[in-house]
């Protein structure tokens, strides 16, 4: 099947399986703002980053291998599947040798044990999925979303709305939504046909390894990021700003969910852009072929936040509940710019899948590092002047940096054209378009209506271009 078109149809696959998913996992923002109050809300946020944070650590961030070697006809599955499994088992016994040192964390105090469950759970599903996206089993990948989805709203409906167990509920709606999903992809796709010491090859062992292992550092710097903005809001209490501190955090987490819209839609088509990035990176039109799927992707990206920093006060009432933490009402203040830094962190994701193309994984550690480095500096300093404001305006700032570099790095390896002028100028729209949401001056509506005018017009050729390619072929 012709690049293009492969393309399109796995990243219909994965929409058909997730947008339904996704847009429900939203809702859950509206589900745990209206049980759990604004200050545990930020300790459960706490929870779930330091699982993210520790992850790719336990799991020597093998899953990225997983889907590299096991998408090359040149490796034999079994030894990938086989190998990451011992992999993974060595790193959850080595999590469980370590875990009272979990209670060093003040906020993990109590759920230590929970924590450690969703992190071998975690692993467990991710080493599994990814292997079957390695196998080409698209729709079982897709199907899986759904059901993980639904069995994860489920849960958090059974303890946090009717059992009231709060952060805890949180927790185990996590670990057993995860192991669930582990269960039914190792049973429904018959992994245990790829696993047996029979298949252990060191040689594979280190082979992965080496490429997965500089990802590890690559995905800490990235939840670094994150983290930092948090954990300077909740514990930076002497600051100058009033807006620190459980609460404020716990509202911060709140607004910051209300992006994730953005990193939906990038997640559902970045999943299937990794195969075909790997895949492709030996065409001789791939430069062509980069050049005009990241044009086209750049300016549906642009397009999306743009409704959404229009649209966010009425989106922020429907996804975040404040009848129960009046607190609550203020997270749209936060999210505009919160929006276009999840647009940049999407862009950066695009052009981390040209490192994972051609190996060069140690590219991804050094350019994350810019913006984990950049981020804890400007937390420190915005943050004490400007309290969550601050934090969002490091989280931009942190990622365009990021986004600078590696525009002109990843073309090194693989050149393909970028309208830099292009970029820019989607960008300053938004910015305006962010500062109007914020003050809300009483030309507000007229005022968005015209610029996502601008933005349809401003964009539209790009997206057509791509759609004309894909239909002639």
């Amino acid at each position: 099947m012709d690049k293009y078109k492969k393309l399109a149809a796995d990243t219909l696959i994965f929409a058909i399986g997730s947008f339904g998913s996704k847009i429900l996992m939203l809702f859950l923002t509206r589900l745990y703002t209206h049980n759990i109050p604004s200050a545990d809300n930020s300790t459960k946020s706490l929870l779930e980053t330091t699982a993210t944070f520790l992850l790719p650590i336990v799991t020597f961030s093998i899953a990225d291998a997983i889907l590299r070697y096991g998408l090359d006809r040149d490796y034999d599955k079994k030894e990938i599947f086989t190998s990451a499994c011992f992999v993974e088992a060595f790193g959850c016994a080595f999590l469980l040798l370590c875990s009272p040192l979990l209670n060093f964390l003040p906020y993990a105090k109590g759920y230590v044990i929970e924590l450690v469950l969703y992190i071998m759970a975690s692993a467990f599903r991710q080493m599994n999925s990814q292997f079957v996206r390695a196998r080409n089993l698209l729709k079982l990948f897709a199907l899986d979303g759904i059901l993980t989805t639904l069995s994860l709203f489920a849960f958090n409906v059974l303890f946090i709305a009717v059992l009231k167990m709060g952060v805890q509920g949180f927790m185990l709606s996590a670990i057993l939504s995860d192991f669930c999903s582990g269960v039914f992809l190792f049973v429904v796709a018959k992994l245990w046909k790829f696993a047996g010491k029979a298949y252990l090859n060191p040689e594979i062992i280190g082979t992965m390894l080496r490429f997965s292992i500089p990802m590890i550092p690559t995905a800490i710097l990235w939840t670094i990021t994150e983290f930092s903005d948090k954990l300077f809001v909740r514990y930076m209490t002497f600051a100058q700003s009033p807006d620190v501190g459980e609460t404020a955090a716990g509202v911060y987490d709140a607004a910051s969910k209300i992006p994730h819209l953005i990193s939906m839609v990038s997640t559902i088509f970045f999943q299937a852009w990794n195969m075909s990035a790997i895949t492709a990176s030996k065409s001789k039109d791939k430069s062509d072929f980069y050049a005009k799927i990241f044009s086209a992707y750049q300016s549906i990206i642009f397009l999306g936040a743009a409704f959404m920093i229009a649209l966010v006060k009425p989106l922020c009432a429907i996804l975040i509940d404040s009848s129960t933490d009046a607190n609550y009402a203020r997270a749209f203040e936060f999210t505009p710019i919160l929006i276009i830094g999840v647009l940049t962190m999407t862009l950066n994701q695009f052009l981390s899948s040209i490192y994972t193309a051609t190996k060069k994984t140690t590219h991804s550690f050094w350019t994350s590092l810019i913006a984990a480095g950049s981020n804890l500096i400007l937390n420190g300093i915005l943050i004490y002047y400007w309290g969550v404001h601050g934090a969002t305006i490091a989280t931009f700032i942190s990622y365009f940096l990021c986004y600078l570099v590696r525009i002109v790095d990843t073309r090194k390896l693989i050149y393909f054209e970028v309208n830099h002028l292009h970029f820019l100028s989607n960008l300053l729209v938004l910015f305006v378009m962010s500062i109007g949401a914020i003050t809300e001056p009483f030309f507000l509506v007229p005022m968005q209506i015209g610029f996502l005018i601008f933005m349809v017009v401003f964009n539209f050729s790009d997206i057509l271009q791509t759609i004309k390619k894909l239909l002639r072929k």
